[in-house]
């Protein structure tokens, strides 16, 4: 981030402090924004500003307060075309499969997911780092989306990341009447989403009885057996696949949605990923051209009382699976190339 204007030791040693705070930065802006891409936009462009004006920082608070100051102007100017990402529950009703049609919506339209270890920054307390997974899972962030910016901003520094009332008051320029008043309305919002909390069940870490439908899942999935993949969701489970808005719920539906427009990924492959503070898998589905298997989506899955409740398929694999740095293609195993000779 140097630009020459400091001395090469001055200049290394805030690129060192300024660097230390990145993915926490990263956390608080995707929680603001919705949006993976644009959080990492808003923090690069937070950090830019605090290098540039670093001269005219007096101290007067700690460099990380001034930090989330820089961060929360730029997401607020940022949401200030009123933009609300979403997922596709939240926007229409569940479509029955014999009307299933996949209608893409622009990107901006969707609440992306986000690798855990770009926005859950180490921590020792397993208190602290629960609810910091949990504030990242993809039923709360779309919570947060339905609050005006200020309320968003004010929720996520209380609720969240345990400031003062006073210390948040400081940071917007407001009063502490005020802002408690905001995060009063903030969590009423929420309250009237009784899905805010839908995914809390997934213990940190998880539990044997997750592990073990976690590995029922994958036995499932790459083996396409529906009838195992039934016993493992709820009756009421719901399958998205943004960028479509089509979502799906219950398990006949959402099967029979994988035997007829998702055949082709029979014979997919799994790879485990930690995305949204919940399990997920990277999906490789067969490659009939290149062999091996290409990029499919990014899957998120959502687990209570034993039952897999929800899975998100993200599909736009050029922009996920680089973000997850994950590769763009898998080889056959040898055993499957002989399968197939």
């Amino acid at each position: 981030m140097s630009d020459g204007t400091a001395g090469t030791a001055t200049a290394d040693d805030l690129d060192a402090r300024l660097e230390k705070h990145r993915v926490e930065l990263t956390g608080y802006c995707y929680r603001m924004l919705g949006s993976s891409f644009e959080a990492e936009d808003a923090v690069q462009d937070t950090l830019v500003r605090a290098w540039r004006s670093y001269d005219r920082f007096e101290g007067r608070s700690s460099l990380r307060s001034w930090l989330y100051r820089i961060a929360t102007n730029v997401c607020l100017d940022m949401l200030s075309a009123g933009n609300k990402r979403a997922r596709p529950m939240d926007l229409t009703e569940s479509t029955p499969l014999a009307q299933a049609a996949l209608s893409p919506s622009p990107d901006n339209t969707w609440l992306e997911p986000m690798p855990d270890g770009r926005v859950l920054p180490a921590v020792q307390d397993p208190a602290e780092a629960a609810v910091a997974k949990e504030s990242v899972r993809l039923a709360f962030m779309a919570a947060l989306q339905q609050l005006p910016p200020k309320q968003r901003a004010v929720l996520i520094l209380r609720e969240v990341l345990a400031w003062r009332a006073s210390e948040v008051a400081e940071l917007l320029g407001t009063s502490v009447a005020s802002v408690n008043s905001a995060l009063q309305r903030a969590r009423a919002t929420l309250a009237e989403r009784a899905d805010s909390g839908a995914d809390a069940a997934v213990s940190d870490p998880l539990d044997e009885g997750q592990r073990e439908l976690l590995e029922r899942y994958v036995a499932a999935f790459e083996g396409y057996d529906m009838t195992a993949l039934t016993a493992l969701l709820h009756e009421d489970a719901v399958m998205s696949m943004p960028p479509f808005d089509l979502w799906l719920t219950g398990h006949d539906d959402i099967t029979g949605f994988m035997t007829t427009f998702g055949a082709a990924c029979a014979g997919s492959r799994l790879l485990p990923v930690e995305v949204n503070g919940l399990p997920g898998f990277a999906q490789y589905k067969p490659d009939p051209e290149a062999g091996g298997f290409t990029p499919w989506a990014i899957q998120v899955l959502e687990i209570s009382a034993g039952r897999l409740t929800g899975f998100h398929f993200f599909l736009d694999t050029g922009r996920w699976f680089p973000l997850f740095g994950l590769p763009l293609h898998l080889e056959a195993e040898p055993d499957q190339v002989q399968q197939g000779a």
